[in-house]
């Protein structure tokens, strides 16, 4: 039992190699560890307040992120809205041109086709003039000879013209 039950002596000289080492320790290895252990928390510190902020720069930057996507894609939808305005400015141009052409070339084909008629018409008035006329010398020629047929061929001319008139 003597190993359980230590002397006045052996704990007299524990404690006072406890208390030189507890005096070493505490003049010169303990602020050390306290210096290294309040380093080490502010660098841990120091590390979660950089992380938070790094969280809160990503976030801010996801949030810009989604802000400039929404504001690309806003701007994506108003050029594609002004091409199609401006696709179908120019379609509704390009037919009323188209209708105004068209209608220029109707209007310069009617006048060129009644310019036409009308110089066919002359053509043929002028035709039927000269051979009225030739037909007319001919039957004059013939009827020279008689004055009373004259007379008659005469008249019937002046009626036939008095009722074309």
């Amino acid at each position: 039992m003597e190993l359980f039950t230590p002397s006045i002596g052996l704990i007299f000289w524990m404690f006072v190699s406890f208390s030189i080492v507890f005096w070493i320790l505490a003049k010169y290895a303990w602020p050390v560890i306290i210096k290294g252990i309040n380093e080490r928390a502010q660098f841990i510190d120091k590390s979660l307040q950089d992380a938070h902020q790094a969280n809160q720069k990503l976030e801010n930057i996801k949030v810009e992120g989604e802000q400039i996507l929404t504001e690309a894609r806003n701007e994506q939808l108003r050029i594609l809205k002004e091409a199609s305005e401006m696709r179908n400015k120019i379609i509704k141009e390009a037919k009323q041109q188209a209708e105004v052409e068209a209608d220029r070339v109707m209007q310069e084909a009617r006048i060129a086709i009644q310019k036409e008629k009308e110089d066919a018409i002359r053509d043929v008035k002028k035709q039927v003039a000269l051979l009225s006329i030739d037909i007319a010398e001919k039957v004059i020629r013939k009827n020279l000879d008689n004055k009373p047929a004259q007379m008659e061929l005469v008249d019937k001319l002046l009626d036939e013209v008095h009722q074309a008139n």
